[in-house]
């Protein structure tokens, strides 16, 4: 069963961590669990509490950390300062791709499947010279068309943060600083195109260089767009998100991303390079990030 490349040549995987213990144990529990744990390489990196108020829930979690295995290896950062998620993620995922060329990422509010990590590997590699892919997810929302869907991926002309994977001449081509964002602010065209992709987008990028919010995520969407690079996802979802308890950092009460998670243990995956867009599948993830959507689902966290 676990005969994926003999084991080498895998991706790093790095894991991000804060200050919730129980996501974070299930979030490794059920990535130790996964068929190539054993054979993967795993980064952990902790940020620091943001005040003295909150340095027991982060050694908390630092206590747990020190006692993982059931991995190849495990290398830990400690942060003593607070970085914030956006710093970290951006540093972290520096640190390591270089060493190795491709990444597979994941936060502390993030249960795997048992095949989340072949599915990602073999993307990695069967797409690793392909550059109008950007990158990969093992995540998928719960659409309607997927479940009579028949291939093991599908594209779209967004990426998600809920378990994904790249490649280092990818990640180190993002402008971090959006020195081009007056520009794209005056174009009512290049906004639309962008608004198109996600009704979210062009409000979260606006909010990003006002300083409201602190994202890594709407900055890497942003390059993509502007790249017009795609995104391979997974059919099955490899992932779901746990993390909407009062601790979260982002996404607190939200069911969005809630998906059933792939119980297949298929660990072979099929992939090719017709990477058209399916229209009524577009249709339907494009609708989960919808003015529409969105405040129905506002509704009902102000309902419960």
């Amino acid at each position: 069963m676990q005969n994926y490349q003999k084991f080498k040549d895998l991706a790093p995987i790095v894991l991000f961590t804060y200050n919730r213990l129980n996501e974070t144990i299930q979030t490794v529990e059920a990535l130790k669990n996964n068929f190539l744990a054993r054979q993967s390489v795993l980064y952990i990196f902790s940020d620091g509490a943001k005040d003295s108020n909150g340095v027991q829930k982060v050694d908390a979690v630092r206590n747990y950390l020190s006692s993982i295995d059931g991995f190849k290896s495990v290398e830990i950062y400690k942060s003593e300062q607070n970085l914030g998620l956006a710093n970290s993620i951006i540093r972290g995922v520096s640190t390591v791709i270089g060493r190795y060329g491709k990444i597979i990422v994941l936060e502390d509010d993030l249960v795997t499947s048992r095949n989340f990590l072949n599915f990602m590997n073999q993307a990695l590699d069967y797409y690793q010279d392909d550059e109008i892919v950007f990158s990969i997810s093992g995540y998928t929302l719960d659409l309607p068309i997927l479940r009579t869907y028949s291939k093991d991926f599908y594209v779209t002309k967004r990426a998600l943060s809920l378990g994904w994977g790249t490649w280092n001449n990818r990640w180190k081509d993002v402008d971090w600083e959006v020195k081009d964002y007056k520009q794209f602010s005056r174009n009512l065209s290049d906004k639309y195109r962008f608004f198109e992709i996600g009704s979210d987008l062009p409000g979260m990028l606006k909010n990003q260089m006002d300083g409201k919010i602190d994202s890594w995520a709407i900055r890497w969407c942003y390059h993509q767009f502007r790249k017009e690079l795609l995104t391979i996802f997974s059919s099955t979802s490899k992932v779901n998100h746990i993390g909407d308890g009062a601790d979260a950092t982002h996404a607190a009460g939200s069911t969005k991303f809630i998906t059933p998670l792939d119980d297949s243990n298929q660990i072979e995956f099929s992939f090719d390079n017709k990477l058209e867009l399916n229209p009524i599948l577009n249709k339907q993830f494009k609708y989960k990030f919808s003015l529409s959507y969105r405040i129905k689902s506002k509704i009902k966290r102000f309902i419960r």
